[in-house]
């Protein structure tokens, strides 16, 4: 049997088990999926016992996406968006990934959405360095805007062709913008937007990472400008994907990925 799992605190309500469990038994793989919360500050240790246990692969999540780069070979775009949240143990080495940033590109593809143009990226944190980094390898102009405008100058200097931004500039940048991908946790626990409704249109694609609620505020609010909209389960479901196909070499079952992800959302 293989084992894969997942490494994080909390994990007790991770969506992923049920997620990768659905793909193993529609391909009539012999797999298991499984979670661990290793001690704070313990994510090497925590990789190495997985690879000396034969673990099959790894998922990383908060707290230790950062902590794990330096206990992985990470590929260049990991190491250049500073967390991993794969691991593939292959080789004899272990390797790190981010599907983070695949992950928003494959949900946008999915809906048809053209990546030329300019992109805003509201939120500078793990999320929106993974979908910043992502957009603009995909040859998007890519404009960020944070809370603490010293994090948005920060990462643009970091990432090709873009540059930082104040949420008070969200207007203005949404004007020209195609794509529109909120990367921050408002509107997960309030009926609020990051992005007031005035700056949006029906040229926009608007992706929200936050996927509890489902449906939420943010995307009303383009849905009533004819926008395309595209929800968080999505950008969850391709980094899944992307990983499931990172570990085992096999094409991954998305539709039987996507119903298990959306039954219990």
């Amino acid at each position: 049997m293989d084992v894969f799992g997942l490494i994080g605190t909390p994990v007790e309500h991770s969506l992923s088990p049920p997620m990768h469990e659905a793909a193993y038994e529609q391909l009539g793989m012999d797999a298991r999926y499984v979670t661990f919360e290793p001690p704070a500050n313990a994510a090497a240790t925590a990789i190495e016992s997985a690879e000396t246990l034969g673990v099959s692969g790894l998922n990383v999540t908060i707290p230790f996406k950062q902590d794990a780069l330096d206990a992985v070979v990470p590929d260049p775009l990991a190491e250049r968006i500073g967390a991993v949240n794969t691991v593939g143990f292959t080789g004899g080495t272990v390797r790190g990934y981010n599907t983070d940033a695949v992950g928003a590109v494959r949900a946008l593809r999915e809906h048809d959405v053209s990546l030329d143009g300019t992109a805003v990226v509201v939120g500078a944190g793990g999320a929106g360095r993974a979908v910043a980094f992502g957009l603009a390898d995909e040859g998007m102009a890519v404009r960020i805007a944070n809370r603490t405008v010293e994090r948005a100058h920060e990462l643009a200097e970091a990432v090709p062709d873009a540059t930082g931004h104040g949420l008070d500039d969200l207007t203005a940048l949404c004007r020209d913008a195609d794509v529109l991908v909120n990367c921050t946790s408002v509107g997960m626990e309030k009926d609020v937007s990051p992005v007031p409704a005035e700056a949006l249109h029906a040229d926009l694609a608007v992706l929200d990472a936050v996927y509890s609620p489902l449906d939420t505020r943010l995307l009303q609010d383009a849905r009533k400008m004819e926008a395309t909209t595209v929800d968080g389960a999505w950008m969850l479901l391709y980094q899944g994907v992307e990983a499931f196909e990172r570990w085992t070499g096999a094409t991954a079952p998305v539709d039987a990925m996507n119903e298990a992800l959306r039954t219990r959302l």
